[in-house]
């Protein structure tokens, strides 16, 4: 089967169940983005939409779709999902019986977007800069041999908070909704744990910061002078120097030696915590932190978890939350999407949320078709968004593509509505005259 070819059938799968009409317009609007038109255009969609081949009708009514059609990014991903798990061969991870829900925000910068109030950290400027955010949530697992996340939310931010903290408040706590008893939340550093557990999410893996400190969920023995003590035992799994003198880590509970692919790892491990604010209480909600280090690296993974897992499981677990960051990065440097020129205030979400599903589409595409060099050097090739593109970019729409019947041009009765200005409302038809 082609590249082509299976393509326009998933993209088709996808858009089909959409209003009549609608369905055609944005199935040629997906293929636009995953055949990586937007590139050679810089971002800009008209431009992008005529290179794929449409005509002057067709593009106008591409865009249309996109910008006032009626879908939402919910359904796309509910109907995306299911295909994927229908795919031969696909298969979730699952860790001491969890599956890893990875849980990320991802930014697409505008700085010269007006009226944009989110911002997010950028490291080559040194600072925060305008930005619109999307948070993700993605369960995974393998397709051929490929690590890959199913993505299960896209979530923006609020219309009257639309901050970095409001849109992660917001995705924990639907994250604490919706996760099932057997679904674990893998987070990174970027999710504190304070926030963690303030939002109700019961089953987590959360990368804490090097400095990270807690305490024992059991008051302090009383040392025979002064006020006897309110909070537990403080516990620092790492060491640390401060103003150049060293503070000491706190002795593990238990230390744990397992082989994995011929390498050697060691685990540490500090149970029954609360964090330092915190006020010991039986009934108190605990976690246990765990050091892991790897041979190939320097420093080791600090990472906290509510459940009685192994270090083993714990760390793969963690793991398997890094397949979501290639969903953004497939969207931005694979689709184009990193340079954006829509300015509408839906607009400037539905975007993002479609370039993000088109690279995931990209990426699943890529580990199902068979593998293409780039050229005579790419001796190694592997199944990647990137080969994959490169094999679609510069082909125009598969107009003589059989569609399914329901995807189709909507014969709509025009003749009867009013046009030009005649059809303004009156408002805009006084200041139009």
């Amino acid at each position: 089967m082609s590249a082509t070819y299976l393509t326009i059938q998933t993209l088709a799968a996808v858009v089909e169940s959409l209003p009549i009409g609608t369905n055609l317009a944005l199935l040629q609007f997906l293929w636009m983005l995953v055949s990586g038109h937007l590139l050679p255009s810089r971002g800009a969609l008209f431009p992008a939409l005529q290179a794929s081949g449409l005509p002057d009708d067709a593009v106008r009514r591409a865009w249309a779709a996109f910008r006032y059609g009626v879908w939402n990014i919910a359904t796309l991903l509910r109907i995306w999902q299911g295909y994927i798990e229908g795919l031969e061969g696909w298969q979730y991870h699952v860790h001491s019986g969890y599956r890893a829900v990875a849980v990320d925000i991802t930014a697409f910068y505008r700085p010269k977007l007006k009226g944009l109030k989110s911002k997010h950290y950028y490291g080559p400027a040194g600072k925060a800069l305008p930005a619109v955010l999307i948070g993700l949530v993605g369960v995974t697992g393998s397709l051929n041999g490929q690590r890959l996340a199913v993505p299960r939310e896209f979530l923006q931010g609020s219309a009257n908070d639309p901050g970095e903290a409001a849109l992660k408040k917001a995705l924990l706590q639907k994250v604490a909704r919706k996760l099932a008893k057997d679904e674990v939340a893998v987070l990174d550093a970027g999710f504190p744990l304070s926030e963690v557990r303030q939002a109700g999410v019961q089953g987590y893996v959360v990368r804490l910061p090097k400095n990270f400190t807690a305490r024992r969920n059991k008051v302090a023995p009383y040392s025979g002078h002064g006020r006897p003590p309110t909070y537990g035992e403080l516990v620092r799994p790492l060491e640390r120097t401060y103003k150049g003198r060293t503070i000491a880590a706190t002795p593990p509970d238990r230390e744990v030696t397992w082989v994995e692919e011929g390498r050697e790892f060691q685990a540490q491990i500090w149970r029954n915590l609360i964090l330092p604010g915190e006020v010991p209480d039986p009934q108190r909600p605990t976690f246990q932190v765990i050091a892991i280090y790897d041979p190939r690296y320097d420093q080791p993974w600090l990472l906290a978890t509510d459940l009685p897992l192994k270090p083993s499981a714990v760390k793969a677990l963690y793991q398997d939350r890094w397949p979501v960051e290639q969903i953004p990065l497939a969207a931005k440097h694979m689709v184009g999407a990193h340079r954006q020129f829509v300015w509408a205030e839906e607009s400037r979400h539905r975007l993002p949320e479609l370039a993000l599903l088109a690279g995931s589409i990209q990426s699943f595409l890529a580990a199902i078709l068979p593998v293409r060099p780039t050229g005579f050097w790419d001796r190694h090739p592997k199944r990647t968004p990137g080969r994959l593109r490169r094999a679609l970019q510069g082909q125009l729409f598969p107009s003589s593509f059989p569609l399914p019947g329901r995807i189709r041009k909507k014969a709509s009765v025009t003749a009867h509505l009013p046009k030009g200005a005649a059809a303004h409302p009156p408002q805009a038809a006084q200041k139009t005259a």
